[in-house]
């Protein structure tokens, strides 16, 4: 019953002319709300949005865009905080606000919280109250000013982690003093898939339909090969302005389908920085009407998967000789590869077959430049002697902090027996 005013049709959602008129205060009758652009179309200010609607009285609609970019700065020293979490899928984000007396620079001066767990499926009904512990900070693009979004990781009320509190123990991994004299950088691709809203159907395909097959979509550009720039691209500027730390977008193989990347990031900040990207990826998608997919393979049959490839290097690993190090870390995770897999996301089996840029889930393997193997070495690398690891295993669906922690304890915590050693070098020709 609404309509969303977007530069490109993609956004759209259209309707008939003679639509049956709806009590302009129902939910139906709103459209997304969209950020708010000047007359030469870039973004007047990441705090301010358009409503849009059919159907409505105007003056209510200037009424409720007035107070959405409302500016109160002037008017009290109070902020907002959006507070996030994981769910009990362990992957999906929930949230909510609440009012600050003043604003903050440091997760510390932030209140821990609660929630009803039992509305999350993270905490019995009868024992529903589980804390919220502040964790990381960003710069709220949706609202603006000096409010916040707070990343937060999940306790019982007696202190424990709950079991989809993966930072947790993550945090416990990257305070190890052997991690942390190895300072570990990571760079995350995060693959995704945009569905149309109701058919639950890649964004640009017809409906029940298939595009042409695979090959121009890739960083492609026009309007027959490019589904949802408008939204990769105000993801893009809203990750900037939070402050989180991404180093670029594109469009991927199949269409419909976009990655970003964040990085390079220290230790637990890598999975910080992944949540809350995630959460400014739903909640823009939310108010584009579309369906945000982090399915690793969408659509089964010749088309590519959704991944979120994990590259990583240690300190000796970027130094003169690091390519010996980076060998020795390959072995590691091939001795500890079902241990990986099971904790690269779900539904993982169904992309990594060995077709469309991934190797077989059974099989570890690793090659310079390969982009089929389970873990890929850059030419550059190799030609330099020192560098970095591409983990091509993790599913789209992974959770940054389980990836990250587990690279840094297989390769830096870790020690296989000496027999186990000498044949994993051997099975892989890797002379250690």
């Amino acid at each position: 019953m609404a309509q969303i005013l977007a530069p490109s049709a993609q956004w759209q959602m259209r309707i008939a002319k003679n639509s049956a008129d709806v009590n302009p205060l129902t939910m139906k009758t709103w459209s997304s709300i969209v950020m708010k652009q000047n007359k030469k179309g870039s973004v007047k200010s990441s705090g301010r949005f358009k409503v849009c609607a059919l159907q409505s009285d105007n003056s209510t609609i200037n009424r409720l865009e007035q107070l959405l970019n409302l500016d109160v700065t002037p008017y009290t020293d109070k902020i907002i905080a959006e507070y996030i979490w994981i769910g009990g899928s362990g992957i999906d984000v929930r949230s909510k606000s609440r009012t600050i007396s003043k604003p903050v620079k440091h997760p510390s001066e932030l209140p821990k919280w609660n929630y009803d767990g039992s509305s999350t499926g993270q905490a019995p009904g009868e024992d529903s109250e589980v804390i919220l512990y502040p964790q990381a900070i960003f710069k709220d693009p949706f609202r603006g000013g000096n409010n916040i979004l707070v990343v937060c990781d999940a306790y019982t009320p007696a202190g424990e982690p709950i079991p989809t509190n993966k930072r947790h123990r993550a945090a416990q991994i990257f305070s190890d003093p052997k991690v942390v004299a190895e300072v570990p950088w990571y760079g995350i691709e995060q693959e995704y898939t945009l569905l149309q809203t109701n058919v639950k159907w890649p964004l640009g395909w017809p409906v029940g339909g298939y595009p042409g097959p695979q090959g121009p979509y890739y960083c492609g550009a026009g309007a027959d090969k490019s589904f949802g720039r408008d939204i990769s691209d105000a993801h893009y500027k809203a990750c900037l302005y939070a402050g989180i730390n991404i180093s670029g977008t594109n469009g991927e193989v199949m269409p419909g389908q976009w990655e970003f990347q964040v990085g390079p990031s220290v230790g637990i900040e890598a999975g910080d920085h992944i949540w809350c990207a995630r959460y400014l990826l739903e909640r823009i998608t939310e108010q584009a009407g579309v369906v945000l997919s982090l399915d690793p393979k969408p659509i089964e049959g010749d088309w590519n998967g959704a991944g979120c490839h994990t590259n990583y290097s240690t300190k000796t690993m970027r130094e003169e000789g690091g390519f010996e190090v980076i060998k020795k870390a390959i072995l590691n995770l091939s001795l500890r590869h079902k241990e990986h897999i099971s904790a690269y996301g779900e539904g993982n089996e169904r992309r990594l077959t060995g077709k469309h840029e991934t190797a077989s889930i059974d099989t570890f393997s690793w090659g310079v430049a390969n982009r089929g193997c389970s873990i890929r070495v850059g030419r550059d690398t190799e030609k330099e002697g020192k560098g970095y690891l591409e983990d091509r295993r993790p599913a789209s669906n992974m959770d940054p902090y389980v990836v990250t922690s587990l690279l840094a304890e297989t390769t830096l915590l870790w020690e296989p027996t000496l027999e186990a050693e000498a044949l994993a070098a051997q099975k892989l020709s890797l002379k250690v």
